[in-house]
């Protein structure tokens, strides 16, 4: 997320951040902050061992699936491997793990005092300057350990130019997907990921109770963002911005650019998630001031019912797309849809979720990936009214032996919309 110029939440939320008048002034209940909310245990971040146990474990799938190396550039994979935490730009940063022994990250000559503070796995650090080419480095390294000949795993994100200038070095390099090793990990979350997890759903959870009780008639989106913010900082979550809709923006799962302010008996929706040593957490609440209206009941019930309805279908070994597929039959048997038709659900019930906020594979029609004890994903089938209003309950989930185990506690009613 921090690499992105313009974060997407922030940008649909930004048309909130009109001048409005407040109940209590904002910088009181901001201030307040610190002394009313709990405090929140923070796990340590992925140690060294499980990082090089990662990384054996990818040569075991390299080796299993005749791939001969993985390379991994910039973000949160590389991280996942090494705990190099880098921006992506012209300049090659990347890690390259070979089937047998250590990996090697290439990096400019200038940045390699940065990057070596920063690696916490065993791997030699190879620099090019900038008269030369990275991807010979990436080359000759490959070569020396017999791995040019197999086919090379490129991460599923790594851009197009990295792959077309090895190949000029590499004429001959077969390309492949890497997602037989580094997607089939980290789908997969361990006990100490699942702790950082739960971290960041609890500072979220409390915050977003922070926000909506101290909501007041006149507020702006941006008002409302601020205390998220203040409640995220004090409980140790990096924050980066969240998704605060009210009235008819509510009925758009990414808001709009129209101002909009808190109105009684009108619907606010908060959708928001923060990072706790890389991994994330992503929760949506909605909520109302005062009374809500009858057909918002309704609806906040409904969608209730949707969410217990996709923890009901997740089962070990289920198809990913049967969760959805379970949910989208009862509301089209309530009169929503048919399909991704509004109104209804236009988007799918949930995405995966570790080191970013939504990773492979989603809950939607059609996807087959098995679904594996450790597996984690949202449960988020809000249902929208266009030009009136919507309404998305959002909890995060990891799947057990026993089945599906919320981080965050769903609300019981509108009544009770933080629990």
């Amino acid at each position: 997320m921090m690499h992105s110029p313009i974060h997407r939440r922030r940008f649909l939320q930004g048309a909130g951040a009109t001048a409005a008048a407040l109940t209590v002034p904002l910088s009181r209940v901001m201030a307040q902050a610190a002394d009313e909310l709990p405090s929140i245990a923070i796990p340590p971040a992925i140690s060294t061992e499980e990082r090089v146990r990662r990384l054996a474990r990818a040569r075991q799938l390299m080796q299993a699936a005749g791939i001969g190396a993985v390379l991994v550039e910039s973000g949160p994979s590389l991280d996942y491997y090494t705990g190099i935490q880098w921006w992506r730009s012209e300049r090659l940063t990347a890690v390259v793990i070979p089937a047998t022994g250590d990996p090697i990250v290439v990096t400019p000559f200038f940045e390699q005092p940065s990057i070596a503070a920063i690696l916490k796995v065993p791997a030699e650090i190879r620099t090019w300057n900038e008269d030369e080419e990275p991807l010979k480095l990436v080359a000759d390294f490959l070569k020396q350990r017999g791995a040019a000949a197999a086919p090379i795993g490129f991460e599923e994100t790594d851009r197009f130019w990295i792959m077309d200038r090895l190949k000029r070095q590499l004429p001959g390099a077969a390309i492949v997907s890497a997602n037989p090793v580094v997607r089939a990990q980290r789908m997969i979350k361990t006990p100490a990921e699942l702790a950082l997890l739960q971290a960041a759903n609890d500072i979220t959870a409390a915050s977003l109770r922070y926000a909506g009780e101290r909501t007041r008639e006149g507020m702006s989106a941006a008002d409302i963002d601020a205390l998220i913010a203040a409640a995220h900082k004090k409980l140790g979550g990096a924050y980066d911005g969240g998704l605060v809709l009210i009235g008819e923006a509510s009925a758009y799962p990414h808001g709009s650019k129209i101002p909009h302010i808190v109105k009684r008996g009108e619907v606010i929706l908060l959708d928001c998630g923060c990072s706790v040593h890389g991994y994330q957490s992503d929760i949506s609440r909605t909520y109302v001031i005062g009374d809500a209206p009858a057909d918002v009941r309704k609806v906040f019930d409904q969608v209730r019912q949707g969410q217990q309805i996709a923890m009901t279908a997740a089962k070990v070994g289920a198809p990913a797309g049967s969760v959805d597929d379970a949910v989208r039959h009862a509301y089209e048997s309530w009169g929503y849809g048919p399909g991704y038709k509004l109104p209804g659900t236009p988007h799918r019930t949930g995405h995966g979720i570790g080191m970013e906020g939504h990773e492979p594979v989603n809950l939607v029609h059609g996807e087959m990936t098995p679904l594996a004890v450790g597996m984690c994903f949202s449960d988020e089938p809000g249902i929208y009214m266009p030009g009136k209003f919507g309404v998305r309950i959002e909890d995060c989930w990891h799947l057990t032996e026993a089945g599906p185990r919320f981080f965050s506690q769903p609300p019981s009613s509108i009544d009770k919309p933080f629990g």
